[in-house]
């Protein structure tokens, strides 16, 4: 299993010196293993795997811990979700008031945003889990509400 940390940052991305040495972008860290690619949410770091990341894959998961700005406002650039070739799972903590489909169409709609989700090019399957144990590709996962404000998941993966 290879972990690669695309950012850390909460709240906002930041730039500057004293951000030299951890970076500035919010939430995201790629999980990969046997071509299987899992990416833990979607802050601004995803946009870095953009640059690197040309994989022969057409599938990609995000599993998203929590809908907070911070953790989801890299989604609507990144590529493979205007790639129609592209197969994007998007796994999220399953609520009582809203579906994850109504709770990340907010994000993708005017005025936040200029796509509207369902206009989204990809093939997009969503998935919403609450305290769960499931597989994707080699990867094992258990998820379990943690404490935060709002319907929030803990990940543990095994390869």
């Amino acid at each position: 299993m290879k972990i690669t940390i695309w950012g850390v940052r909460g709240s906002i991305p930041t730039s500057g010196p004293e951000t030299k040495h951890y970076g500035g972008n919010t939430s995201c860290i790629e999980v990969s293993e046997d071509g299987w690619l899992l990416v833990l949410d979607a802050g601004s770091g995803i946009q870095r795997m953009n640059a690197v990341n040309n994989s022969a894959n057409k599938r990609i998961d995000i599993l998203l811990t929590h809908l907070h700005f911070d953790h989801i406002q890299g989604l609507g650039f990144f590529k493979p979700l205007f790639d129609s070739a592209m197969e994007v799972h998007i796994w999220g903590p399953a609520s009582s008031s809203k579906t994850l489909r109504e709770r990340l169409g907010r994000y993708f709609s005017p005025p936040l945003f200029p796509v509207h989700f369902r206009d989204l090019p990809c093939k997009l399957l969503l998935h919403e889990i609450e305290n769960s144990l499931f597989e994707i590709g080699p990867f094992t996962i258990r998820s379990c509400y943690v404490t935060h404000s709002g319907p929030t998941v803990g990940f543990r993966i095994k390869g």
